[in-house]
């Protein structure tokens, strides 16, 4: 059986890898792309968008409609690829220990 203080130091180990996963979560880049590349979403690790990037022939007053759908879907896409990138990065972290649903300490 361990011991408090072993029990103690692992949480502290544990603590130090969660910590270190936010800061890589924060620096990392994820791009999500729509309409065959015409739109770019940039989010960093957490969902936050840090850039968008639309290709000139989509800036077409008359086109502003698919323009702003194409950004939504390149958003989503993004955004899955950042939630599914924390989650791989907390399973790393925790050692696989398992947290509960809904869980996000990012």
């Amino acid at each position: 059986m361990k011991t408090l203080g072993s029990l103690m130091k692992q949480a502290q180990r544990m603590e130090a890898r969660l910590v270190e996963a936010q800061e890589t979560l924060a620096r990392a880049e994820i791009e999500g792309e729509a309409g065959g590349g015409m739109v770019c979403v940039t989010v960093d690790g957490k969902g936050a968008v840090k850039a968008v990037r639309i290709a000139p022939a989509l800036l077409d007053p008359a086109e502003a409609d698919v323009l702003e759908d194409l950004i939504v879907a390149a958003y989503g896409v993004a955004r899955e690829k950042a939630d599914s990138r924390a989650a791989e990065t907390m399973k790393q972290a925790t050692g696989g220990l398992s947290l509960p649903p809904g869980f996000n300490p990012f």
